[in-house]
């Protein structure tokens, strides 16, 4: 409703002076020079709208403001909403970098370019808000936030998350809590209390009202404002006398429409059938509106009927007093006429310009099933899959396979439309697609592919046993039916199992042995079958049968293994070993992943090299990666990967922090089913103990972690036990975690191997032999370039020699260790190392100022790009900030560090915070 519309309405702003005063000093700030994001929370009707509105007035005409509005109908549409809001400012697109543009003009449909790469999507919103900035503070108003379509409401969160030093502000209005707007600031408007309600409800009445009437109609609406208004009118004066009842159970939405619906009764049927054309077109186009009511004979003085009961108002854009009046509206339809404004909505689209929401409009209007309206949803689905917008993609088939008349193609559709809303994460929604495709006869191959989905699904939905059981069931099912889809199959079955771990009540046992019986699909091997066999051997004969498969199937297959099982391939380096390969995965699906803008890909990518970068003793590139991963969150509305973060806390060896962090992620992992990361929870439980020199706690989480079965963390988990069992007097239980060590370190000849089975054993045998391995561990582990295990070396050998009375060596090899652990920011370890250090009688060297840096974290990473030669809107593209945000934060640097220019940063940035 816009502002004339709102002075009609004939009522103020009671009981709002402290929200109304929050947007105040937003608004202020923004004339300022400041930014800042808001979201005002409420039920329907608590006056959302009006607190918006009072935001536009108090920032005419000093701040620009530009407005969008969340339509229900177009939810499934992406970037629908976001248009709205940036389509005044498009003609500023040449202003972006190249990336960004293309972007978003995919994502507009201004060229025919592949899906839009969600990042640049962002950071060009991002990047035109600011441009508007720089010349006048900007505003930003949504409302009904809660009805934008996905991509719009996550790219919007993601530029609320990083407003910098712009002069912007986005108000969102929603009507519950949303995950894409987590974390910004919250303002709750409750209801009317006391005098307040009271005197809104009195504005409305004409007559008199009895006491204990209004005292139910206080309670009943709760103080809403729009219940208050809109519930006392048509009532006639005995009922408002005599005891106004609402019928019990009718939510309050509800009885709002229904007052709505009232006052509709009485309008003319043209005035009623252009307020339904009106809802029914999501777009508050009002050319099409008028070219829709042409072809249903409504003449254009039909509009001041509507305008006149203050339910509906045409300018620029045809505008609903609330959203419930278009709810009430459409609501109170019957079916046969939504079909015929739909139908005339239809046909006054252009197919050209908008084939999409034509084809929306031509199946809404069809009651049976439309071969050729079906057609044209399924192309619709095409093309917004295209784009980036899987939800419209997956609502376009679902109402596809409704209107279907063949039973083979309903039933193909059924499944096409299933894993479309599996991809845009409405499992439930898939499973019920799955029970239309299976009511019909299937072909067996069909009944298999339905068998395989519903394992998907379970995967996807709870990540435990049933996963993997019903994924097993459809491998032996495809089995006599499609080979390879069999044993990719049996891949994803025990990919699942291996995640439900411990909590998989033994299937991963269950699923590697019938893996193993699984017949050979005719033709060459391909990287399927190598990693099958691998795997299934691993967890049937162990690892040293397993470990020549294994090796194969990282070096013969290294371009579909890398690119279809990243995640596979990179345990299976960690099983052996292989860091370098490990690495060059990560690193290759990270680059991969950017250059293609494929989100869900880059993310368990940006983790695994996070997880490489601990251990190679970089906690800031790490940590840097894990930032990257939470802007991937934002945009994607994915819950990063635990696996990197529990990683690197337990490094740190910052005790509650790290300990929080892992008994958070083991909560939500069991809740899931998601055993492999109660195994790491485990592992890196004993490595922060081991760090903070509590031997006891760390020996049993690493027995814990070394009973697991898995790839890769029982091979890390056996030399956290070597050292717990040593340092807590129980030599057996070293010796024999030393015995296990061995299998899984003998027929692998990698520095990383040796060098850790070099110093564990040093640790167990602890004689004159002990110098040697130590010193071989050492130089294996220089040559590996593993910094967080070559401390380690630095760290145990200092201790031994310490204990043998040789205390200059002993000095030597104790500051390496702390100035390794120090300069990475390995805490715990870092103090260990101190420990020891003065008990050999030296003073330890102060680090602090590595350790405790006086550039905050984004600073350092802005820092550290510009001095490796990028330029700001290159580091703007890399970290997801605004270009203006770069100047910023790069001027606090050069102060800081108390330089004038990049040239300097060489010279001035800490010397850890180099490669």
């Amino acid at each position: 409703m816009d502002d004339a519309l709102s002075r009609r309405a004939g009522h103020t702003l009671l009981g709002r002076h402290d929200e109304l005063a929050v947007l105040d000093r937003l608004v202020s700030a923004v004339r300022a020079g400041h930014s800042g994001a808001l979201v005002v929370r409420g039920e329907p009707g608590i006056g959302k709208s009006e607190l918006l509105r009072h935001v536009i007035e108090v920032a005419s005409p000093a701040c620009r403001v530009e407005r969008a509005a969340g339509v229900e109908s177009e939810m499934e549409l992406p970037y629908a909403g976001l248009h709205q809001l940036c389509g005044p400012l498009l003609d500023r697109m040449d202003r972006l970098p190249g990336p960004q543009r293309t972007a978003l003009e995919a994502a507009f449909g201004l060229s025919a370019s592949a899906a839009p790469d969600r990042f640049f999507v962002a950071l060009a919103v991002l990047g035109l808000l600011s441009d508007v900035a720089a010349e006048q503070p900007l505003v930003c108003v949504v409302d009904d936030a809660q009805w934008l379509d996905r991509a719009s409401l996550q790219t919007l969160g993601f530029v609320a998350r990083r407003l910098g030093v712009e002069s912007v502000a986005l108000v969102f209005a929603v009507r519950e809590r949303d995950d894409e707007l987590a974390g910004l600031p919250e303002l709750k408007v409750g209801g009317l209390r006391g005098d307040d309600a009271r005197a809104l409800l009195s504005s409305v009445l004409l007559g008199p009202l009895d006491r204990r009437v209004a005292d139910r109609i206080l309670a009943e609406t709760g103080g809403n404002p729009l219940a208050l208004l809109e519930l006392p009118r048509g009532l006639t004066g005995a009922q408002l006398a005599g005891g106004f009842v609402v019928p019990d159970g009718v939510p309050l939405s509800g009885r709002i429409e229904e007052n709505f619906r009232r006052r509709m009764e009485h309008l003319p049927p043209d005035a009623r059938r252009l307020l339904l054309l009106a809802a029914a077109e999501p777009v508050g186009d009002p050319a099409l509106l008028w070219r829709a009511a042409a072809r249903l004979g409504i003449p254009p003085h039909t509009a001041s009927v509507a305008e006149r009961e203050m339910l509906m108002e045409i300018g620029t854009r045809v505008r609903f007093r609330h959203p419930l009046v278009r709810s009430a509206v459409y609501g109170a339809a019957s079916a046969a006429e939504r079909r015929d404004v739909h139908r005339a909505l239809a046909a006054a689209t252009d197919p050209e310009a908008d084939p999409d929401r034509r084809a929306w409009h031509r199946a809404t209007a069809v009651a049976a099933p439309d071969a050729a309206v079906a057609d044209e949803l399924e192309r619709s689905a095409g093309r917004a899959q295209a784009r980036g917008g899987l939800a419209a993609a997956a609502a376009f088939l679902e109402r596809a396979t409704a209107l279907t008349v063949d039973p083979a193609l309903r039933a193909e559709r059924a499944l096409e439309a299933a894993q479309a809303k599996l991809e845009a994460g409405a499992p439930a929604a898939a499973l019920g697609l799955l029970a239309l495709a299976e009511a019909v006869p299937l072909e067996e191959l069909q009944r298999a592919r339905v068998d395989r989905l519903r394992g998907q699904i379970a995967f996807a939905s709870s990540r435990g046993a049933d996963a993997p059981r019903l994924l097993l069931r459809a491998a032996k099912r495809l089995e006599p039916l499609d080979g390879r889809l069999a044993r990719e199959t049996h891949l994803d079955a025990l990919q699942a199992a291996m995640v439900a771990g411990a909590l998989g009540d033994r299937m991963l046992e269950v699923v590697a042995r019938s893996a193993r019986a699984a017949p050979r699909a005719p033709g060459p091997r391909i990287a399927a079958d190598l990693l099958l066999d691998g795997v299934a051997v691993l967890f049937t004969d162990g690892h040293a049968a397993a470990a020549p498969l294994l090796e194969r199937a990282l070096a013969e297959t290294p371009d579909e293994t890398w690119t279809r099982w990243p995640w596979l391939a990179a345990m299976i380096a960690w099983e052996l070993w292989d860091v370098e390969t490990y690495s060059a995965v990560a690193e290759r699906q990270v680059a991969l992943a950017r250059e293609a803008g494929a989100i869900t890909t880059l993310f368990p990518a940006l983790s695994m090299l996070a997880v490489a970068c601990v251990h190679a003793g970089d906690f800031e590139a790490a940590q840097a990666l894990l930032d990257e991963a939470a802007a991937l969150a934002d945009v994607t509305g994915v819950t990063p990967w635990a696996y990197a973060r529990i990683v690197l806390s337990a490094w740190q060896g910052r005790q509650p922090d790290a300990l929080e962090t892992i008994e958070a992620a083991v909560r939500d992992a069991s809740a899931r089913g998601e055993g492999l990361l109660l195994a790491f929870g485990e592992l890196f439980t004993a490595v922060l103990h081991n760090g903070l020199g509590d031997y006891p706690a760390a020996l049993v989480a690493a027995r814990q972690a070394s009973n697991r079965i898995g790839l890769g963390f029982v091979a890390r988990a056996l030399p956290e036990l070597v050292e717990a069992a040593v340092r807590s007097g129980e030599p057996d239980a070293a010796a024999a975690a030393l015995a296990r060590l061995r299998e899984l370190t003998r027929s692998h000849v990698t520095d990383w191997a040796l060098g850790v089975e070099a110093y564990a054993t040093a640790l167990v045998d602890g004689d004159e032999h002990a110098d040697a391995h130590f010193r071989a561990a050492v130089q294996h582990l220089t040559r590996d370039g593993r910094a967080a295990y070559l401390a380690r070396a630095h760290l145990l050998y200092g201790q031994w020699l310490r204990q043998q009375d040789r205390r200059r060596e002993a000095a030597q090899q104790l500051h390496l260790a702390h100035d390794l652990f120090a300069t990475m920011g390995a805490e715990a370890f870092a103090r260990r190392a101190a420990r020891e250090l003065l008990a050999t009688g030296e003073k330890v060297r102060n680090r602090t100022g590595q350790m405790s840096r006086p550039l905050t974290a984004q600073e350092a990473q802005i820092a550290q790009l510009a001095r490796d030669g990028l330029s700001n809107p290159e580091i703007g593209d890399r970290m997801f900030i605004s270009r203006r945000t770069v100047e910023y934060h790069l001027a606090k640097v050069f102060t800081k560090l108390g330089i004038r220019s990049r040239r300097e940063l060489e010279t001035a940035l800490p010397a850890h915070a180099k490669p």
